[in-house]
This record gives structure tokens, sequence and C-alpha cells, in this order.
């Protein structure tokens, strides 16, 4: 009720579509306002004049950068290593964190279904050498074979572990293997 007759006295005006929003029209001469050279300043908040449709979500513009497909990486049995591009992928760019280059593959396979990664999938990848155990990794074996497994250090031996209980756990003495990158992010298309 307080509302409504500070509107109707003309001291301040609801703003359409804007929860609880007001604006101060003028105040009263007793706090030295004038009817006459009064501009109010209104503080632009964050919400847009009119409300979004029910279930609707307010989304900020991201960038994309373009990340070449460098080709096919093997989620099961390793194929040969592919090292050209093969055309590009527009990657969010919250996807990259900003340390070493970034390339994308596309997933052949089925071995890292358990974790999330299925045959057609394009994976982001960062170039790196230094993983932890337990990373997904793009990893060249015996220098001619390319393959996305779990890495695994114990020792002097890695372990290349398959998502999949179809496959087995793959071991190498620490020179076969070169570590080629790291997975940071997953693109699925449907």
């Amino acid at each position: 009720r307080l509302i409504t007759a500070l509107e109707e006295r003309g001291f301040i005006r609801r703003l359409a579509h804007r929860a609880r929003a007001i604006e101060v029209v003028r105040l009263p001469e007793s706090l030295g306002g004038a009817p006459s050279g009064f501009t109010p300043k209104v503080i632009d908040g964050d919400r847009p004049d009119a409300p979004p449709p029910a279930g609707a979500q307010r989304i900020e513009t991201a960038h994309a950068i373009e990340l070449p497909v460098m080709g096919r990486i093997a989620a099961g049995v390793p194929i040969s290593a592919i090292s050209e591009v093969s055309h590009s992928v527009a990657v969010p760019g919250q996807m990259l964190n900003g340390q070493g280059e970034h390339y994308a593959l596309e997933v052949k396979g089925d071995s890292m279904i358990d974790a999330g990664i299925n045959d057609g999938d394009v994976v982001v990848i960062r170039e790196t050498s230094a993983v932890d155990n337990g990373d997904i990794v793009v990893a060249l074996v015996e220098d001619h074979e390319a393959t996305l497994k779990r890495y695994m250090r114990k020792g002097d031996t890695i372990a290349l572990e398959a998502a999949n209980p179809a496959y087995e756990t793959r071991m190498f003495p620490v020179g076969h293997v070169k570590v080629q990158g790291k997975l940071v992010g997953l693109i699925r298309t449907y």
C-alpha cells in the first residue's frame, strides 16, 4: 500500500517486467526535492527489459576457437599415426586452458566407452608430454601407432589402460611410448 501511495503521488514509478524495480521520479520537498530540475539517476541492472520465456536461460556470448582436426585416433586397436589436418572444428574458448598448443582428433573405436568417449566423438588434446597417472592421453606406441588410453606408469613400465572390459591393458617399457598430448575436452554430435 505504501508503494502504491508513493506511485499515486508521483514520487516513484514501477518499472514494467522487472521484479521489485522502481524508479525515483522526484524527492519530497522536505528532502530538497523540487518539482522541476530533478533528474533521477537510474542504476542499470544486468537483467534484460523483457523477461525471458519460461525455462529459458540467459546465455553469454562465448567465443570459439578453430582447432585443426588432425585425423583419427584409435580408441581400440592402435592405428597408424596421423599428423595431417583434415578439417577444422570450432571449440569453446573455456575448453582450452591457454597452456600449449591444442588440436582435435576424431575417435575411432570403443575402448574408452566407459570413460564417456564414444566412436565418432571429437576429442580436444593439449600438446604435452608431462602427464599424471590416470590422465587420458594420446600415446604414440613404438613410433608408429597412435592410441587414446588412460596412462599409468609403474616404475619402468607404462600401462595403457582401456575403459572397456573387452580390451586388455597393454604394457610397454618406458622408451616405447611417447605421450603426444592430454585430453582436455570432448565434442559430440548426434
